[in-house]
């Protein structure tokens, strides 16, 4: 049971007693035979009443309440600056009723509207030289999910200061982790431990680098639903190796950064002519051919390398081929090095 449904069920047991002590205080209840139990039972509606209002509210943010509350008072202010200006003296007490009645209900409705539409911006507007700022806040907040923290990347473009801002990790994260690091599977427990590992390594980092945060949403069982939440709630840009949470994030309005992207678009572009030093790993699928790997995986085959298996060449760039699993660069045999098993690359 949710923290929340505990809450609605003391407000429900406190509204049921608090309906049955005023039924038995209240002289007009006191003349009916039942009046104990038709006072539970009203302070018992009454509390299920405000829990399926509270329900309907889901969602509604503190920023709706205040924008409501603002129009509310803007429409009650005009309809009754139109109700004394005069136009309605000479009508009798009923009539002059309804009008008031319409007054306050139309401007009400109207201010709601627009002050649900506006921004902050329009309200400088009516307050000038006023600007509802919030004090210090981290302009720039970091939300990481799971796959991110496991895969590392994250930890060392923030030390080399390509990313900057303050890392947000979420609670309900953290016992993800922690349940992948306590599995059964060796795998996945690596994959866990080097999660924690990482978290470690960005605390240990500076003092202000990682949050943990409280938010969470019981009512959401999904991990990737409350990350997509919180990042819209926080206004943070939420980092994820996950390409579905990614475009889930995307269809929401929510800034998101794949790595995985990131490092796809980041890979060295090798134009003909380029002079490449690199290991020949393995044959390749046509005669003469060999295969080697850049730094960053890309395959290369070299034509007439094959009896260069296991040492040093250099190969000069022919053409590149972008396919659905990346990019792989032709290149034709120039000059075998040494034996030497170490991979390096060479941009000449």
């Amino acid at each position: 049971m949710t923290p929340l449904w505990i809450i609605r069920i003391f407000f429900v047991a406190l509204c049921t007693m608090g309906g049955f002590a005023i039924s038995q205080v209240r002289p007009e209840f006191l003349a009916f035979r039942y009046s104990g139990l038709m006072g539970a039972a009203v302070g018992f509606g009454f509390a299920w009443l405000l829990i399926a209002v509270d329900e309907m509210l889901k969602g509604f943010s503190l920023r709706a309440f205040s924008s409501i509350s603002f129009g509310l008072l803007l429409g009650t202010v005009v309809a009754m600056l139109v109700d004394r200006s005069g136009l309605f003296d000479r009508t009798d007490e009923a009539t002059r009723w309804i009008l008031r009645l319409c007054l306050f209900l139309g401007f009400g409705y109207i201010g709601i509207v627009l002050a649900m539409r506006s921004n902050k911006e329009d309200f400088s507007l009516i307050i000038p030289y006023v600007r509802f700022a919030p004090q210090n806040r981290q302009e720039n907040l970091l939300l990481l999910d799971t796959s991110v923290i496991i895969d590392g990347r994250i930890a060392d473009l923030i030390e080399s200061k390509f990313i900057e801002g303050l890392v947000v990790v979420p609670r309900f994260v953290l016992r993800e982790l922690q349940q992948i690091a306590d599995s059964a599977d060796p795998i996945k427990r690596a994959r866990g431990r080097r999660g924690l590992e990482m978290l470690n390594r960005l605390q240990r980092s500076g003092p202000n680098v990682v949050k943990i945060h409280d938010g969470d949403y019981p009512e959401e069982t999904e991990v990737d639903v409350k990350l997509v939440h919180l990042a819209r709630n926080l206004k943070a840009k939420l980092f994820t190796n996950d390409y579905n949470l990614g475009k889930i994030a995307e269809l929401q309005g929510v800034s998101h950064l794949n790595l995985h992207e990131l490092s796809r678009f980041m890979k060295a572009i090798l134009l003909p002519g380029e002079v490449l030093t690199l290991r020949v790993a393995r044959e390749g699928k046509d005669r003469g051919q060999g295969v080697g790997y850049l730094p960053d995986g890309t395959m290369v085959v070299i034509n007439g390398a094959a009896n260069h298996l296991g040492q040093q060449v250099e190969a000069q760039v022919q053409s590149s081929l972008q396919t659905g699993a990346g990019i792989i660069i032709f290149a034709d045999m120039k000059q075998a090095l040494s034996g030497s098993s170490q991979t390096e690359l060479i941009t000449k």
